[in-house]
């Protein structure tokens, strides 16, 4: 496709041509802790405890799983340490092209039937301005590898959906799912009021729904989930107990009566907003400043053990450069997909760096 090698081309800094080795071990450890967060996930005391602070919409029980689920990993000499769960992870269809990777594009055909109720003819994938986003050419990938398979998928904005007729409609298509990359989790903003009307009345499926972001993606959710004693209270088995101690860096609530104590542990510690994304307003408490911290106590965040990134050496300009590691896991129903690495310099993960972006990821 022309249109997207040239958008690629305008994104010099979207693929690396770096590979990272990542150990069989690793691998199996990040399965293992991915199969340990569904154990905890569908308990009722977990479900009580995480959709308390969720939006009123979460507690819409919605028929499917959700795709393209991202547990994002840094590597440490004690094995890989969770960041954080995302629910609508982008870039899998990226990842995997730039990898090669036919088996797993296949696979996400698959999981799309899977999500849909009835026969998938005719889904949209719904992002705000999509053609102004960074992973646009994503989209326009996904629309070419389901035509392939007898899929019809529209690229449109949320403003651009209508509910009539006992459904929710593109222009003159009726859509039988939506594949929902839009970072308003709840669907509360008024552009998304007839996607959002269609998801509660069951008039399309949608995935990822807002549900399965306060199950797994709000941050608050990893305080709870690196609370042991609060995990055997609920009853959650010793196995799944361990890989989470293990796996799950200490998070904590941030409140202003702690103000002073979250100060003098700042330079230990990675703040973040409990509904946030993309490393939007996130710091490293080493780099803060106080007024960065008043912000910081008033909003609503989280403060994680900070977990450094590994590094890997890049070629950048004729000289080796130590570039981060960040590593994806692409899940769906708690199984491993397509494990992606992004590489980035800076505090969070970017797609500005030489040499940076998503690189291929291979096990030994």
């Amino acid at each position: 496709m022309d249109i997207v090698a040239d958008l690629l081309a305008e994104r010099p800094h979207l693929f690396s041509p770096a590979t990272v080795e990542v150990s069989r071990r690793d691998t199996l450890r990040m399965a293992e802790l991915i199969a340990a967060v569904e154990r905890v996930v569908v308990l009722p005391d977990y479900q009580e405890r995480v959709l308390g602070w969720a939006p009123g919409i979460a507690l819409h029980a919605a028929p499917n799983r959700g795709v393209f689920f991202g547990y994002d990993f840094h590597l440490t000499p004690d094995g890989p340490k969770l960041i954080e769960i995302n629910t609508n992870a982008g870039g899998a269809l990226l990842a995997a092209h730039h990898a090669g990777r036919n088996d797993v594009e296949e696979a996400f055909v698959a999981m799309f039937r899977t999500e849909s109720e009835a026969p998938l003819r005719t889904m949209a994938i719904v992002d705000e301005s999509p053609e102004s986003q960074y992973l646009y050419p994503e989209f326009l990938l996904f629309k070419a590898l389901l035509a392939r398979h007898g899929i019809t998928a529209v690229i449109c904005d949320p403003a651009d959906l209508m509910l009539c007729h006992g459904g929710l409609w593109h222009e003159e298509a009726r859509l039988d799912l939506v594949y929902n990359r839009l970072t308003d989790f709840a669907l509360a903003a008024p552009v998304n009021t007839a996607l959002r009307q269609a998801y509660l009345d069951g008039s399309v499926v949608v995935t990822p729904h807002p549900r399965a972001h306060a199950l797994y993606a709000d941050k608050r959710n990893l305080v709870v989930l690196s609370d042991d004693a609060l995990l055997a209270a609920w009853g959650v088995d010793a196995g799944a107990r361990r890989i989470l101690a293990e796996v799950v860096p200490s998070t904590e609530l941030v409140s202003p009566d702690r103000a002073e104590e979250f100060w003098s542990r700042r330079k230990e510690l990675f703040f973040k907003p409990a509904t946030g994304y993309g490393s939007k307003a996130a710091y490293r408490g080493d780099k803060m400043t106080k007024r960065v911290f008043e912000d910081v106590l008033a909003g609503n965040y989280v403060a994680q053990l900070l977990v450094p990134p590994s590094t890997v050496e890049v070629e950048v300009d004729g000289k080796m450069t130590d570039l981060k590691v960040d590593l994806r896991c692409y899940a769906y129903d708690g199984a491993i997909q397509l494990v992606a690495a992004r590489l980035w310099q800076g505090q969070t993960t970017n797609f500005r760096t030489p040499g940076g972006g998503f690189a291929k990821v291979v096990a030994v």
